[in-house]
């Protein structure tokens, strides 16, 4: 649970209308992450007994990979909306271009 309330603290200052979508996301990063940690307890790659250049990797080494790409996939959205929450409204490279659209700097 000290997990949850870590990652619910960093995404305070997010939308009201995106935080359901952050507490669910929250929620699956959690279980992913419960998930994994179990997963690394198992062995990944299976070694034929006799000839040891041939290995397979397990249902566990698939799980996981499949795991770790959706997990990456949730903390990139997550990493989204926090910088979006957190970003002030001053952006100069926007306001740089549209001042370029208007026209009010001078080419030399």
């Amino acid at each position: 649970m000290e997990r949850k309330k870590e990652l619910v603290k960093l995404f305070e200052n997010v939308d009201e209308s995106q935080r359901k979508l952050v507490n669910r996301l929250i929620d699956e990063v959690i279980y992913i992450e419960n998930t994994v940690t179990d997963l690394k307890k198992l062995p990944f790659i299976r070694v034929h007994p006799k000839d040891c250049s041939k290995q397979e990797i397990t249902p566990a080494g698939k799980l996981y990979k499949d795991m770790i790409a959706q997990y990456m996939n949730a903390i990139r959205i997550l990493c989204s909306l926090l910088s979006k929450a957190n970003s002030d409204d001053y952006d100069p490279v926007a306001e740089f271009m549209e001042k370029m659209r208007h026209g009010e700097f001078e080419t030399r």
